[in-house]
């Protein structure tokens, strides 16, 4: 017990400091972040609220890619604005990817996932990533972070951390703008 909390506090503090201090900082949203081909979605366990997908499938459309965990409280607190911009702009192009990457054992029990996904009112597809396939083909290293994906499959905006959710919106406006 007390090294799961030790392990929790520990969540806590990293999550902060990426909150704080983000990795990739987002960039206007104007500017493109990255000129580099999304990596597929790799060693999924399971996928919920979908059929697998695959970004191949998925060219044409924006993609905001979503790494969380949910027994991580910044994670938890971005939920509403990422519902909001898939109530908002999924009839535009826009489709939200959960890329649930645990932290705990207890955190890679499909149904604990499941139950979350319920409890937090959570529709768009969530990919579970107990292995960290995809966590590593994206080089991610925090949750929650959001990875948008344009049109031709490019990602073109990262951000880490909890905040900057206008910057973020309109990162996702202007990538549905584009042809």
């Amino acid at each position: 017990m007390l090294a799961a909390i030790k392990n929790a506090a520990a969540c806590a503090g990293l999550a902060a400091c990426a909150a704080i201090t983000p990795v990739h900082a987002a960039a206007p949203a104007s500017a493109n972040t990255h000129s580099n081909a999304a990596p597929e979605f790799a060693g999924i366990d399971t996928w919920l609220n979908s059929a697998p997908l695959t970004l191949a499938q998925l060219r044409g459309k924006v993609v905001l890619v979503d790494f969380w965990t949910f027994a991580c409280g910044n994670c938890v607190n971005t939920l509403p604005s990422v519902k909001s911009w898939h109530q908002k702009y999924a009839d535009k192009g826009l489709v939200v990817i959960g890329v649930h990457t645990p932290e705990f054992p207890f955190e890679q029990d499909t149904n604990n996932v499941k139950r979350a996904i319920e409890r937090f009112g959570i529709t768009y597809p969530v990919a579970q990533d107990n292995r960290y396939a995809t966590w590593a083909a994206y080089g991610n290293q925090y949750w929650p972070a959001f990875y948008l994906i344009d049109k031709h499959g490019q990602v073109a905006y990262t951000h880490v951390g909890e905040g900057d959710y206008a910057q973020t919106e309109a990162a996702i406006q202007k990538l549905l703008a584009e042809r």
